[in-house]
């Protein structure tokens, strides 16, 4: 079971990576009825790619891999976690406005966002990005047993 979990947390780390790049991507172009639809879609395989990491990370944790005494002794994991807290809570601005878009999306109509809101979300899409590389250095530490206290 251990290698299943494994794969399904690297799997849903990856898709996460690409959703978000996607979503990034999207924002940065004209927003379009298309568009608009391709960046709702991409935020919901976000939010589930991080509901997959979560959980799968948090059952090799606890039963799949070395065990939790393990893990809370280690600053990269520590950090890791802390790091996927900060970029779930950097998501909700985005994905609130995303979900606003639903009503003009049923009528066929592109969502009306000011040019400035639209570079904010941006920012903070790459906010999130950029914490995830962090995130995956820490995982090599992590890995590498390196920060391990206790």
């Amino acid at each position: 079971m251990s290698p299943l979990f494994a794969f399904l947390h690297h799997l849903a780390a990856f898709a996460l990576v690409a959703a978000l790049t996607a979503e990034l991507v999207l924002v940065r172009g004209p927003l379009t009825l298309d568009s608009a639809r391709r960046i709702l879609r991409f935020d919901a395989a976000y939010g589930l790619s991080s509901i997959v990491l979560l959980v799968a990370g948090l059952l090799r944790v606890f039963y799949f891999e070395k065990g939790a005494a393990y893990y809370f002794h280690s600053a990269p994991f520590l950090g890791k976690l802390a790091l996927f807290a900060a970029i779930g809570l950097l998501s909700i601005y985005p994905t609130r406005e995303f979900l606003s878009w639903r009503k003009s999306l049923r009528q066929g109509q592109i969502p009306v966002v000011d040019a400035g809101k639209l570079h904010t979300i941006g920012r903070v899409i790459h906010w999130e990005l950029s914490l995830v590389a962090l995130l995956l250095l820490l995982a090599v530490l992590m890995a590498r047993g390196i920060g391990h206290f206790g």
